[in-house]
């Protein structure tokens, strides 16, 4: 089965271009104009009072430009980025190394927030609230509290499960902002900037192509112009026109939606299997052999934003408009 385009393993190599291309002033960062404003606002307020700026908790599907904004936060404000995940912190002390070599005005980005277990979530209460952290040392009787100061910083949450946030953690982030999928004429900026960035000269059509194909989401536009540019590079003679870019799109098995093989197959398996739905989602994940978080982060969000899959309390169920797309009838 050929694996989502949010989920294909990158080399080194990818991932330093697709480092190259983010942004580094919120003044390049394209779309999101209300979460722009208010995220300026608040970063020029804590400037004028020269505070670091206020936690932040960043929510929505993958790719949208979560980790961007962090890396942004922390170079407006003229400190450093502390990169971790929720997964990444099992311990408190893992948290507290983090915590301990901040300085004044750095970020500490933790991805995948909703993942923190419980302890460590605890333990980051007063850190954030208090600019303080309290460890326990040893167990039983003989085991004592030890506060630590902390220099003021400013954690920078992403999640894509804003639901799965215990109310005590939401509650201590001051700014809260969705993402929201892009639209394609904020993909075709994003795509000619990051053509630019790449040196690579794109037709107009390729660029609209790209962006109808994308999803909704940046980083799926930028790595479909790498491989455009690959397609075009080696049959091509170099030129990234819409021949390159369909051919690209016919490889990748991309179809007018965006969809992917494996969008096509989860939505094919619950019309062919299940009359169109409900479907529990623990089955469906089992019958396509993918976890529950993959189908609920990866798969639906953008399936759900194009009118092609519905949540009930039932379970899944597959719309009119994707057995139109599918060209399927009903059973």
């Amino acid at each position: 089965m050929i694996e989502p385009l949010l989920d294909t393993v990158v080399s080194a190599e990818e991932a330093q271009l697709e480092t190259s291309l983010r942004p580094r002033v919120l003044t390049d960062f394209v779309g999101q104009p209300r979460l722009k404003d208010s995220l300026g606002v608040a970063l020029q307020a804590a400037k004028k009072r020269h505070e670091p700026l206020d936690h932040v908790l960043l929510y929505g599907p993958p790719g949208l430009g979560k980790t961007t904004l962090a890396h942004i936060i922390s170079h407006e404000q003229g400190g450093n980025i502390h990169v971790t995940s929720g997964p990444a912190l099992t311990r408190a002390g893992d948290l507290a190394a983090l915590l301990t070599n901040l300085e004044e005005g750095d970020v500490l980005f933790i991805d995948e927030i909703h993942r923190l277990s419980k302890v460590v979530e605890e333990t980051l209460y007063s850190g954030m609230e208090d600019q303080r952290l309290d460890l326990v040392l040893g167990k039983g009787p003989a085991a004592r509290t030890v506060s630590i100061e902390l220099k003021p910083f400013t954690l920078v949450g992403a999640t894509t499960r804003y639901g799965a946030l215990s109310g005590p953690l939401r509650s201590r982030f001051g700014i809260i902002n969705k993402l929201e999928y892009y639209s394609p004429k904020d993909l075709t900026t994003v795509l000619s900037r990051s053509a630019k960035i790449l040196k690579i000269k794109l037709d107009p059509s390729a660029t609209d192509s790209l962006a109808q194909r994308a999803r909704g989401t940046p980083r799926i536009a930028n790595r479909l112009l790498r491989r455009a540019r690959d397609t075009a590079e080696i049959r091509y003679h170099g030129h990234l026109g819409l021949e390159a870019v369909t051919e690209t799109l016919k490889l990748l098995e991309i179809d007018a939606l965006g969809l992917d093989a494996s969008d096509r197959d989860l939505l094919t398996h619950i019309i062919k299997h299940h009359r169109g739905g409900p479907v529990g989602i623990e089955t469906l994940a089992s019958a396509l052999s993918e976890d529950v978080g993959t189908i609920e982060e990866v798969y639906e969000p953008y399936l759900i934003q194009q009118g092609l899959l519905t949540r009930t309390k039932q379970g899944r169920v597959v719309t009119s408009l994707a057995y139109t797309h599918l060209k399927l009838s009903h059973s």
